[in-house]
């Protein structure tokens, strides 16, 4: 695969439709070309004490952030005519559905593709498929994991080698 957008999101609580952060990394001829991240106001706002000692974030620093009808906005034009690429897909095709579902926005169908499915299929001697182990299998090391940008650079590197 050449050209893609690899997504992630981080959720500020149990529910698929609290993002807080969302990471985009634009392939096209597979090279990173461009990358987008953004705090974004959770829905429900609220913050578990898991999710924020996964990924660090609270409710003070989504206080100011735009919701997500305007973070996509930026998003849209980016990945126009992409297929999106996640490090396991029904995680964050649910929470991209569950959000525009809250905000009653057309959902567009996008094609998704897992890199987790992939590299379970490919990588079968791994003692796990965590994104930052496939990541080390593929060359990246990935440092900062659980930030939505970071992760998601990570799981457009696994796409380039694997699918």
């Amino acid at each position: 695969m050449q050209d893609f957008a690899a997504i992630d999101f981080e959720t500020a609580n149990n529910e698929r439709s609290s993002v807080c952060s969302v990471g985009v990394v634009i392939v096209r001829g597979g090279e990173i070309v461009d990358s987008f991240y953004s705090l974004i106001q959770p829905e429900p706002n609220y913050y578990n004490y898991w999710c924020s000692q996964v990924h660090g974030l609270t409710r003070e620093d989504t206080e100011e952030a735009p919701v997500f009808p305007k973070v996509w906005a930026q998003i849209e034009p980016l990945i126009e005519g992409l297929p999106l690429v996640a490090h396991n897909k029904p995680f964050d095709e649910s929470c991209l559905k569950a959000v525009f579902r809250v905000y009653q926005m057309d959902y567009p169908d996008y094609e998704f593709y897992d890199t987790l499915a992939a590299s379970r299929r490919k990588f079968r001697h791994l003692p796990n498929h965590q994104l930052h182990t496939v990541a080390a299998e593929c060359g990246y090391c990935l440092e900062n994991h659980h930030h939505a940008l970071a992760d998601a650079e990570a799981c457009a590197w696994i796409a380039k080698e694997i699918l």
